[in-house]
């Protein structure tokens, strides 16, 4: 599983508090499941719920979860497009403690490609593939939709401008 090590890694890039303490983010999964159909060999998907523990954390919890939300874009980015997953994608606990700290919890439902390939030489060759990511929006241009068999052109439309994209 590669998740977990990227998510640790992307967070202590972006959380100054986690970089003075990295001892204090804790990552790991449960309730794993190894989805298999056989379809393509022997290639498989991990799902698992990602456990993401923030221990004695005094800053504001908004440096964690903007941070947070961009790796999902990245790496599990149904949680955020769908909005049937989104409702319960996000689950977190908090203990208020002394001094102005918290211990945060947050679970998030992840799964993750295995594609294994039989070589010729029958060893195993396996890769973690990226996940797909949406297109960005482009520069306004002309779209045709042409019938294959007659050459038609059944639709033609200019784009619209990509809208002004918020981070």
């Amino acid at each position: 599983m590669k998740k977990p090590d990227s998510l640790k890694r992307h967070m202590i890039n972006a959380v100054t508090e986690l970089q003075r303490d990295p001892d204090r983010m804790l990552i790991f999964t449960d309730k794993g499941n190894v989805r298999c159909t056989l379809a393509n060999g022997l290639s498989f998907e991990y799902v698992y719920e990602l456990n993401f523990i923030l221990t004695e954390y005094a800053g504001d919890l908004d440096a964690v979860m903007i941070p947070l939300l961009d790796w999902v874009r990245l790496n599990q980015h149904e949680l955020l497009a769908n909005l049937e997953k989104s409702k319960d994608a996000f689950k977190f606990e908090t203990v208020i403690l002394d001094n102005n700290t918290v211990d945060l919890s947050m679970t998030l439902p992840i799964t993750e490609r295995v594609i294994v390939k039989r070589q010729e030489d029958g060893t195993l060759n396996i890769s973690f593939p990226d996940e797909e990511q949406y297109e960005n929006a482009t520069e306004p241009q002309l779209f045709k939709m042409i019938d294959q068999n007659t050459g038609n052109v059944l639709a033609e439309w200019m784009s619209a401008e990509p809208e002004e994209q918020y981070f």
